[in-house]
């Protein structure tokens, strides 16, 4: 699978980055280890961040300057790491849907980055493109229905949007017969150590989803 930045997109974040991984992968209910290990970082994050200190976080902040950027309220659809940590800030817990699922979870908690998952068996063409959403495009989220995506950072096959960083879509979502994973990790923070961020995935799903066979690379739009 190959990847372009549209020239749009990269004129405005012309300091972005995003990491393209793909491995193959099993899915499996949520195990116990993995759900233990989610509530202590849900635990840990609510014990060092309150809701308006999350806006902060330098990875968060740089995916909402991005939204603005190419034309979206960050506060109307936010960005899916900070959707989460306000949850666990807010005492409602991580909810958990499967092990490759709450992989992608851990590994956006812990790095801040907003991360896609989706299964490569679903995705249309042998290219991807990120671009920026227009009026009037169709669109799924994951549990969320239609989505306005004019003006969200979105990801594209031959079809149309796979991925945003506030939703998957239904279309190409992870589901228990999943075998090959194809993962985005937006880095919106020109400071955020690639490789770092490569290793952290590679450690959480080859642990919960025994990935392996991993393919990697890094495009930047500049």
């Amino acid at each position: 699978m190959e990847l372009e930045i549209s020239n749009e997109f990269a004129s405005k974040l012309p300091d972005y980055r995003v990491i393209l991984m793909e491995g193959d992968v099993t899915v499996s209910p949520t195990g116990d280890e993995q759900k233990k290990n989610m509530d202590a970082l849900a635990d840990k994050i609510a014990s060092k961040l309150a809701v308006n200190e999350i806006n902060t976080i330098p990875a968060i902040k740089a995916t909402r300057n991005a939204y603005k950027v190419c034309g979206k309220d960050p506060n109307r659809y936010r960005p899916s790491q900070e959707q989460l940590m306000r949850r666990i800030v807010r005492g409602l817990g991580l909810y958990n849907v499967n092990s490759l699922v709450d992989a992608g979870n851990e590994l956006s908690l812990t790095t801040g980055c907003s991360v896609g998952c989706f299964d490569a068996a679903k995705i249309e063409g042998d290219t991807l493109t990120i671009g920026i959403g227009s009026a009037g495009e169709p669109y799924e989220g994951i549990g969320r229905g239609t989505i306005n995506v004019e003006g969200l950072p979105i990801v594209r096959d031959s079809k149309g949007g796979i991925g945003t960083p506030t939703s998957d879509n239904e279309r190409t979502k992870i589901t228990p017969d999943t075998r090959h994973l194809f993962m985005t990790i937006h880095l919106f923070d020109s400071e955020i150590d690639a490789d770092r961020v490569i290793d952290k995935a590679k450690e959480i799903f080859g642990k919960y989803a025994y990935a392996k066979n991993w393919y990697v690379k890094v495009f930047a739009g500049s």
